[in-house]
């Protein structure tokens, strides 16, 4: 029997991350290849002609999977009985402008967009938050959309996680597939944690642990570290333009392990709810490793933290802590 169409809402979709995220929903890189979608776009009053463009787009490429487009700049409207948010719109830091400013910005969109969310998703939507500030906005959104459970807000930390295992692969020269089980501390911005105290790479001798097979902590510690925080900036100097494709990819693959569930022994990075794990304050939207499972996520728990790693995840959370309560001032 045919599968119903899941509805799909990008915000921000006439952007560039949208526009190379809309493709690769349509043809089932998302949710499967025998899922068929229907995608709601939504984008602001300037961007109306651009996200009409898109939508064209999308209806030449004549994707199978593709039953239906929704383009439109009416939050109500893009939000009705979608099963699925990717919150890729929001206010860009821009230069000369304080953190205060860019967080007020946001503020105000995901206030807008969590109570049409609360009010016409469906009961069950799970929420992909990927606009900067990422953990702090998925955290007002889950402020803005109480009967929302908190489980089925989130943000992207994929996309770190992604570089993490691209750096470990190109620096070992093995498949980036044969890499396993990084894990991205914290917050999506540079203080984040990248972890390979656990990750383990396929060889022919079964599996290995990366830390051994390096064999340089030194550069694990220092410069792979640094590389993966300060990738996006790395991007946007050599592009002139922010990461978009990578940023779709991981977008994918996010809602796909939360979806379909994670491979057995494998885990992926998610900014999810904290419950208090390894210590990180309950009431943050924080990074941490994680196995899906019929389309909840579970936090891995009892992973053994050196000192090193302990005082790097406790800087990261005490940046959320600090860009929590500068949120909540742009609330009053």
């Amino acid at each position: 029997m045919a599968k119903q169409p899941t509805r799909v809402l990008v915000t921000g979709a006439a952007g560039q991350i949208g526009y190379a995220l809309v493709p690769m929903i349509a043809r089932g890189a998302m949710l499967g290849l025998d899922q068929p979608v229907i995608i709601h776009m939504l984008d602001i009053e300037p961007a109306a002609e651009s996200l009409k463009g898109v939508k064209m787009e999308l209806i030449d490429a004549a994707f199978p999977l593709l039953k239906d487009v929704v383009a439109t700049t009416d939050v109500v409207e893009a939000c009705k009985g979608v099963n699925v948010a990717v919150m890729v719109g929001g206010f860009p830091r821009k230069e000369g402008m304080e953190r205060k400013d860019v967080m007020t910005k946001n503020v105000s969109i995901y206030k807008a967009q969590a109570s049409a969310l609360e009010q016409h998703a469906a009961p069950d939507c799970k929420v992909l938050v990927v606009a900067n500030p990422a953990n702090t906005n998925a955290l007002i959104l889950k402020e803005f959309a109480p009967s929302f459970p908190s489980k089925n807000i989130t943000c992207l930390t994929r996309l770190d996680h992604n570089r993490a295992l691209g750096q470990v692969s190109e620096k070992l020269n093995v498949h980036v597939g044969d890499v396993k089980n990084v894990t991205i501390w914290g917050n999506h911005s540079s203080t984040q944690y990248p972890d390979v105290n656990h990750a383990t790479v396929k060889t022919a001798a079964g599996e290995k642990p990366v830390r051994a097979l390096v064999a340089d902590d030194q550069w694990l510690n220092t410069e792979f570290i640094t590389t993966v925080q300060q990738r996006g900036a790395a991007i946007i100097k050599a592009r002139k333009l922010s990461s978009a494709l990578s940023a779709a990819s991981s977008a994918c693959d996010h809602i796909r392990d939360w979806v379909l569930g994670t491979p057995k022994g494998t885990w992926v990075s998610m900014g999810v709810y904290s419950d208090g794990s390894y210590g990180i304050p309950a009431g943050l939207i924080y990074s941490f490793p994680v196995t899906c499972e019929k389309g909840e996520w579970s936090i891995v728990q009892g992973l053994k933290i050196d000192e090193f790693s302990k005082a790097k995840m406790d800087a990261t959370a005490k940046e959320l802590v600090e860009e929590k309560s500068l949120a909540y001032s742009c609330l009053n």
